[in-house]
């Protein structure tokens, strides 16, 4: 496993003041001395973890989740995705989500390798990534009146496939389904 390098921060923060929250994000704008030495400004958008789960069931078919996504205006195709609650572990936010999009629970889980920064240039957010296998239907009631979603059972290889094609543009999903590839063996 590749090791990540620690390194000396050359970025020195004189001060934070929150621009703007919700309960969702929080943008921060720090004060800063950058490593050249200057003084200036940083903006970090700060999140809730995110999770997302390739479920998958013994025909080798996993369910994606497909919803209209605001912020790029457009529709995507997705895994069952979902943002934790603080302080909440990222297993049991994956868990409620994938029952709350899916209607489904897993007796079996696998976290697919390390956290994931999705965008650290700008974002704080932090993604976990997981397998689920051991399917079981379990109706429920889509609780989330700010989601309007579709589910469709595709094999994995087609899923794979939309991913690498850019049918699937979202990252937690692409970068899920690669892993779980290498996991399973389904390359």
């Amino acid at each position: 496993m590749m090791q990540i390098k620690k390194a000396v921060n050359p970025w020195k923060k004189l001060s934070s003041q929150t621009i703007y929250k919700n309960q969702w994000i929080s943008l921060r704008e720090d004060q800063v001395i950058r490593p050249d030495g200057e003084k200036g400004i940083y903006g970090v958008l700060e999140t809730r973890i995110a999770t997302g789960v390739v479920a998958i069931d013994t025909e080798n078919y996993i369910y994606l989740v497909g919803q209209y996504r605001y912020p790029t205006d457009c529709y995507s195709w997705e895994i069952p995705e979902g943002g934790g609650d603080p302080g909440e572990a990222p297993l049991t936010t994956i868990q409620r989500e994938l029952k709350e999009e899916t209607s489904l629970v897993a007796s079996d889980w696998v976290q697919l390798g390390p956290e994931v920064h999705l965008s650290n240039c700008i974002s704080s957010e932090r993604a976990y990534l997981f397998l689920a296998r051991g399917l079981t239907v379990i109706p429920t009631k889509n609780p989330d009146t700010t989601e309007i979603l579709e589910v469709k059972r595709v094999t994995f290889q087609t899923a794979l496939q939309m991913a690498r094609s850019g049918e699937i543009v979202d990252a937690i999903s692409i970068i899920a389904l690669e892993r779980a590839a290498n996991f399973l063996g389904l390359r």
